[in-house]
């Protein structure tokens, strides 16, 4: 994996036009990529080449319908998923319809993702899904509509009362006692 990354890395400081085929295996390696630090590596240029409301829709699929493995992944990768686009000479070799500018559709699929992820981390008892899912989530009731109030209260008491120290230690830190 690292001599992919290594590779990528120094393909993406030259010209780099990335087909359609390569979007989805860069948001696959992104989601395997064992590395939270090092799967932005992959995620990157296919922000630069597909925009980022592709991206977030790709990762999201992950979250909704993946294994375990691949929810964990998801959510590791959704962190990066809003670096600012720094690679200008990564294009997308067909760019109609893809491509960094993508404002409108950004809180919807953020929104959205918040809300899979809300649901997620209540009903998946897989560790590294919660673990994985925990940092990125707001454990706020203003940070959802009403109806998912309930939901909000049942994350937090579950994280309150998780074995795991980690999970209860992300919890308190975002929410207080």
């Amino acid at each position: 994996m690292n001599q992919a990354r290594t590779a990528l890395y120094k393909a993406c400081r030259r010209d780099l036009i990335l087909s359609e085929e390569s979007f989805e295996t860069l948001i696959k390696a992104a989601v395997y990529d064992p590395d939270p630090s090092f799967n932005r590596h992959f995620l990157e240029p296919a922000l630069n080449a597909f925009g980022r409301g592709r991206v977030q829709a790709s990762l999201l699929g992950y979250l909704r319908a993946g294994t375990d493995v691949e929810r964990a992944g998801a959510a590791n990768a959704w962190y990066w998923s809003a670096l600012p686009l720094r690679m200008p000479t990564v294009r997308a070799e067909h760019p109609a319809g893809t491509g960094p500018a993508e404002p409108d559709d950004a809180p919807t699929v953020v929104a959205e993702w918040y809300e899979t992820a809300l649901r997620e981390f209540v009903i998946n008892e897989h560790l590294d899904v919660r673990r994985c899912i925990l940092p990125g989530l707001p454990l706020r009731k203003s940070a959802y509509p009403p109806e998912l109030h309930d939901l909000v209260d049942a994350a937090v008491a579950i994280a309150r009362s998780h074995p795991d120290e980690y999970i209860r230690h992300r919890v308190e830190a975002q929410v207080g006692d």
